[in-house]
């Protein structure tokens, strides 16, 4: 490992962002909710009443609009239609960080941004190592996710323990392994393209991004060409959720100047306005946000307490059976996912960072440790949410249940290894 010589100067640790300070807040909190949703899964799947669980998430459910129908059961429904809506917020954090957060500057972003590399490309190594020539060889994506809200969840377990830049180091890996997800969902596991519905959805993306530059803000007009882009996603094979992202992706992400605020304001006002108005008109203008934050604030709370844990409560009931694994190729499945989740983000984020600061692309985040790193490594092996959701796309049963099974383990098995190391190696708070 890089010695102290290695390090640049200690910087005080930077002060979090007011906005960002909340999303992670809703992380942490959105976490526990998720927890639940998941174990009540686990339980419901393997209790005398998991007949109704499969018979709830089974029910098919059709919107039809004229001769265009589109049908589905629950869990497609809550997959294909409600994770959009997470993917939309991931987009809007993705282009918040990169207009003004840790993305916006190569020399803050480039360390987390190595990381999250490697830790997407030695899990799935690692994986297609132990599947290969195996039916679950498709897999590979599976173990490359990281799951933000619980890999936040865990870390807050260790309070004033774990440094603020960990927190942030970890936060912006994530997102890197976000935007690796996002394409990786788009390129490998959507289904046979058809070009004409892709080329409808461009124009109505690129419809979006136009609505601004025209200045018009009628949300009705965002909310039909976003509903449209949607469906036509759906409609070309590529899986849906990548509309959601490219929608985020989309959004303003620079908040107007005061006097753009106050000039846009007096257009709808009448000629004389309440005091209510004129206190919004003022504080708006002395704290301006940008679209995406504005979306964001509105959506996250949404995505973290009801369509995550509803994501988790329709595709973690995994029924535990003795030949759950018996099947040719499941033990493989299950067997590379923990190896890919636990061993790999380990192995991936901890090297593709000490070549990184070797080769001089990036440092260590400030009083940041290289032992607390490699504790961080471990709970990226948190995959969960992501992982579920490329399993979904990746397997039918019998292998899907065993991918599950092997999520599962792994998630459990990193936040155990990264809660211990975290505790061993990291100083307790100076209250003196």
């Amino acid at each position: 490992m890089p010695d102290a010589s290695d390090r640049p100067p200690l910087a005080a640790p930077r002060r979090i962002p007011a906005a960002l300070r909340e999303f992670l807040q809703t992380e942490t909190a959105g976490a526990l909710v998720l927890l639940a949703a998941a174990l009540l899964a686990l339980v419901w799947a393997n209790s005398p009443w998991k007949s109704a669980y499969e018979s709830l998430w089974s029910t098919r459910l059709s919107l039809a609009i004229g001769d265009a129908s589109v049908s589905e059961d629950l869990r497609h429904w809550v997959n294909e239609g409600l994770m959009a809506v997470f993917f939309f917020v991931v987009g809007l954090e993705i282009k918040r960080e990169l207009v003004a957060g840790e993305l916006r500057s190569w020399r803050t972003a480039a360390l987390p941004a190595f990381a999250a590399l490697g830790g997407m490309v030695v899990p799935a190594a690692l994986y297609t190592a132990v599947n290969l020539g195996e039916q679950g060889a498709r897999g590979w994506g599976v173990p490359m996710a990281t799951d933000i809200a619980f890999a936040l969840g865990v870390l807050a377990l260790l309070g004033s323990r774990v440094n603020p830049s960990l927190r942030l180091f970890l936060l912006t890996l994530a997102i890197v392994d976000d935007i690796g997800a996002i394409v990786i969902i788009a390129a490998f596991y959507s289904d046979g393209i058809r070009w004409l519905p892709l080329g409808a959805a461009s124009l109505a993306l690129l419809a979006v991004g136009l609505l601004p530059r025209a200045r018009i803000y009628w949300l009705p007009a965002y909310a039909s060409l976003a509903l449209a882009a949607w469906v036509l996603v759906f409609a070309a094979g590529v899986h849906a959720t990548i509309a959601g992202a490219l929608l985020g992706l989309l959004a303003p992400a620079r908040p107007m100047a005061a006097a753009q605020v106050v000039r846009r304001w007096s257009e709808d006002l009448s000629d004389e306005p309440s005091g209510s108005d004129r206190a919004r008109m003022g504080e708006l203008a002395s704290s301006p946000k940008s679209v995406t934050e504005r979306l964001q604030q509105a959506l996250h709370p949404l995505t973290s307490f009801v369509i995550v844990p509803l994501f988790a409560l329709a595709n973690a009931g995994v029924t535990f059976e003795r030949d759950a694994l018996a099947a040719r190729g499941a033990t493989a499945v299950a067997g590379g996912v923990v190896l890919g989740l636990v061993a790999g983000k380990i192995l991936g984020i901890t090297g593709f960072s000490f070549l990184a600061v070797r080769l001089r692309l990036g440092s260590l985040p400030s009083e940041v440790r290289w032992s607390e790193l490699v504790g961080a490594a471990a709970v990226a092996g948190i995959g969960f949410t992501v992982s579920l959701f490329i399993a979904d796309l990746a397997f039918s049963d019998p292998q899907l249940k065993a991918a599950k099974t092997g999520i599962l383990a792994a998630s459990l098995l990193a936040s155990v290894v990264g809660v211990g190391w975290l505790w061993a190696v990291s100083r307790p708070p100076d209250r003196s």
